[in-house]
This record gives structure tokens, C-alpha cells and sequence, in this order.
């Protein structure tokens, strides 16, 4: 499916690469190439794998442009996103000190360098790490984190300024002829639609926002738009961590059944996984055909440690589930009332 109006096409699966920068896990060199030349064989037609100088440190771009080194594959055969706005830096403490407990066993910390001199750093930096396999679908990485960094109103909109400054200069490396379209990738989207007011994206990342768990009807509505002005939709993060799949993270954060504010997550989980048993469908399965199918989605950026769960993902994108199970959700409560009227089966 064509990115947007990009002319780029890509896979319904985008091959999310931060388990290459150990997420969560340090996993050895060996088995993180046995992903890639997986992943590989998966998308023989063409692949798209989205990264970030935030991902490990570098660690992920660094493991990426290795493998496909190591693999000798044609730079032409495959199509790399580099989510901007986060620089390699010495780690001086035991731990880096951006998403604790997060990222695991590193080399180096990162820092975030958002401004128009910052972000051509990062992608400067960025190819190099990739060792030579360029980004051609650019974004600015976490523009919401750092707004929320702001003390007052007058730096918030320092900072503003500072994405836009950003922006302008993924804009010349796109005149350029460098990198092919630029986007968005922010766990916030209000934060997308305010830069989409100032700025002409070519596609955005949605992440943690628009999933089977939690999608605002206003999130949907500006969805529709980006639909209508022809915009592309990479859908992100639609495990939220991995916990709608059985996972402890949601989010990044741990979560602890006996916490009061937790429960509400658990026991959601609880009716989604009983409905889920009951109806033959895989969990995983459900929370991808649900994030593909939502107005202009393209495609979806899934990332796994698991060769065997990344093949079962890439079926489950191309195979809708029937109307019977989307109406109990609706029914149980599941999925919001307001997506009556929307048909998530679009093969119907």
C-alpha cells in the first residue's frame, strides 16, 4: 500500500527494531541476525524497518546496519525509518538515564538534540551507525517528551520553535534528494496534530494511542482527516508494551496487579483474553487486524524477539477476523460505542 501520497510502498508489517537495542533484554548478536535474515525472508518483495537513535542508544541502528552488512543485502531491497532527535553519549553511571530500567545492559547513554543543527546530527550520526544504509523516511522522535520537559509557557514554546527548526531542516535534506518523506513519531498525538498545523508531514507514527484498548474518538476523528489530505498512517506500539498479549510492561512501566489504579488494565485483559479463547482468536491476532483497520493506516510497526512471533504477525495482518467477534466486543464493552457504525472488517 502506498505511503500517503509518498509513492513509496510499504508492507502492512513495518519491522519494529527496538528489541535490536535491548529492550527489556540483552539478547547476543547471533539471535538478533537470525531476526533480521527472518525478517527478510518474510518481506521478500521489500521491507521497512523502523528504528531510532533513542533504541538502545544507537544500539538498535548499530545492530541493523550490521546484520544487513553481514548479510551483504542490496542497499535497494530494503527501506530504513530513523526516528530523529536522540544522540549516542558517554554512559557515566551503571545505567543510561533515559527510561530506566528500560533499555538493558548498554554501552552508551543518549541524549535528546532537537533543534535544526540537532536533528541533521542525529542523521548524520544515524547513517553512520547503519553503516551506510540511509534513512529514507525521517522523523523527529518524542517531540511530545520534550515538550513536556517545558517549566513555563515561554519555554514550551522555545521548545515548539525548536521542532519546527527541526522540521525545516528535514526539509532541506528532503529537497536534497536525501531522504524520500518526512514524518512523526510521538506517544502524544495531539502533539502530531499541533505540528500538523504548522508543518506539511508526509506520514505520522502513532504509538500507544490508537489501539484496541484505548482509541479516543476525537484521535479517530483527526484520523479520517489525515485520511482525506492524503497523509500515511503508521500505526505503532498496539501491544501498549506487550501487555494486551500477556506481557508485565504497559506502556514501558511494570505493572503490579495489586495496584488499585493498575486493575482497570487487568481486568480488561482478563474479558479480552475469555472472549479471545472463546472465539478462536489469538490475542495478538485481535490487537492487529483492530490498529490495521482504523481509517488510513497503511501499516503497522511491530517489533518481537521471536522469529516464530514475527512470521505468526505478519499472517495475522493479512487475515481479518470475522464481524461475529468485533460485535462481542462491542457488546462486552471492549471497544467503544462510537465504532458501531465503523466496520472493522474491511474485507467484508
Amino acid at each position: 500500500m502506498e505511503l500517503g501520497q509518498t509513492g513509496i510502498y510499504t508492507p502492512s508489517m513495518i519491522i519494529g527494531t527496538s528489541s535490536l537495542g535491548n529492550l527489556y533484554d540483552a539478547t547476543p548478536y547471533e539471535q538478533k541476525l537470525e531476526l533480521v535474515m527472518a525478517s527478510l525472508d518474510f518481506f521478500p518483495d521489500g521491507i521497512v524497518f523502523d528504528s531510532a537513535g533513542k533504541y538502545g542508544a544507537g544500539l538498535a541502528l548499530e545492530t541493523l546496519g550490521q546484520a544487513l552488512y553481514d548479510l551483504q543485502v542490496p542497499k535497494d531491497n530494503v527501506l530504513i525509518s530513523n526516528k530523529l532527535g536522540w544522540r549516542r553519549t558517554p554512559l557515566t553511571g551503571t545505567e543510561p538515564t533515559f527510561e530506566r530500567d528500560v533499555w538493558k545492559e548498554l554501552a552508551y547513554d543518549a541524549v535528546q538534540e532537537i533543534s535544526y543543527q540537532g536533528i541533521l546530527n542525529c542523521f548524520e550520526e544515524g547513517n553512520e551507525l547503519l553503516k551506510g544504509f540511509d534513512a529514507q523516511l525521517v522523523s523527529i522522535h518524542d517531540p511530545d517528551e520534550y515538550l513536556n520537559q517545558s517549566d513555563s509557557p515561554k519555554d514550551y514554546e522555545k521548545r515548539f520553535a525548536d521542532i519546527l527548526e527541526g522540521y525545516a531542516a528535514l526539509e532541506e535534506l528532503k529537497k536534497a534528494g536525501k531522504v524520500k518523506a518526512i514524518g512523526v513519531g510521538s506517544k502524544d498525538w495531539k502533539v502530531i496534530q499541533k505540528i500538523y498545523r504548522h508543518f506539511p508531514l508526509d506520514w505520522v507514527m502513532i504509538a500507544n494511542s490508537m489501539t484496541v484498548y484505548d482509541h479516543p474518538m476525537e484521535l479517530f476523528g483527526f484520523m479520517r482527516l489525515l485520511e482525506k489530505e492524503g497523509v500515511g498512517i503508521i500505526n505503532s506500539a498496539v501491544f501498549h508494551s506487550g501487555f494486551l498479549v500477556g506481557g508485565d510492561y504497559f506502556d514501558y512501566r511494570k505493572m503490579n496487579e495489586t495496584d488499585p489504579e493498575n486493575r482497570k488494565k487487568y481486568k480488561w485483559r482478563e474479558q479480552f483474553f475469555s472472549l479471545c479463547k472463546s472465539c478462536e482468536v489469538d490475542p495478538a491476532h485481535a490487537c492487529i487486524q483492530f490498529a490495521l483497520q482504523l481509517p488510513g493506516v497503511n501499516s503497522l510497526a511491530l517489533n518481537s524477539t521471536s522469529i516464530k512471533r514475527i512470521q505468526a504477525n505478519a499472517e495475522f495482518c493479512e487475515s481479518p477476523i470475522r464481524d461475529s467477534f468485533w460485535d462481542a466486543c462491542k457488546e462486552l464493552g471492549l471497544i467503544a460505542d462510537y465504532l458501531s457504525e465503523f466496520k472493522l472488517n474491511k474485507a467484508e
